[in-house]
């Protein structure tokens, strides 16, 4: 199965993310890709370079960025594991580095499953 995982801030410190963050990512990153579960992953631009297309009573609207959403979206990651739990397994992983070398960095992970073809097929 494969899960989306999306990051978003809610507190930052003012000051960068500690080198030792930044190993320490890096090295979980190594390990999810040498396991063959990460497929992907990236961090974001902030909302004010982005743009919001809306389709509401039956009218496209665009809408350039930033957003009025308290926490900005900072990154993704794409697994492919065999469970949820196997995805929260990781992402927690990923939340604890911040926690345990970024003290004041606060946010949260949204681990949605990837939806394919066979979640459409036909009632056999």
């Amino acid at each position: 199965m494969r899960y989306m995982i999306t990051l978003s801030v809610t507190s930052q410190p003012a000051t960068p993310p500690p080198a030792e963050l930044m190993e320490a990512i890096m090295k979980l990153g190594e390990e999810a890709t040498g396991a063959g579960v990460m497929l992907d992953t990236a961090g974001l631009a902030p909302s004010a370079q982005g743009a919001r297309v809306e389709l509401a009573g039956g009218r496209l609207s665009v809408t350039d960025g930033p957003f009025a959403e308290a926490k900005e979206l900072i990154s993704y990651a794409l697994y492919q594991v065999s469970s949820k739990e196997e995805a929260v397994e990781w992402t927690s992983r990923f939340l604890r580095l911040h926690r345990d070398l970024w003290q004041g960095w606060e946010g949260e992970a949204d681990i949605r499953r990837v939806m394919g073809p066979e979640d459409f097929a036909a009632p056999a």
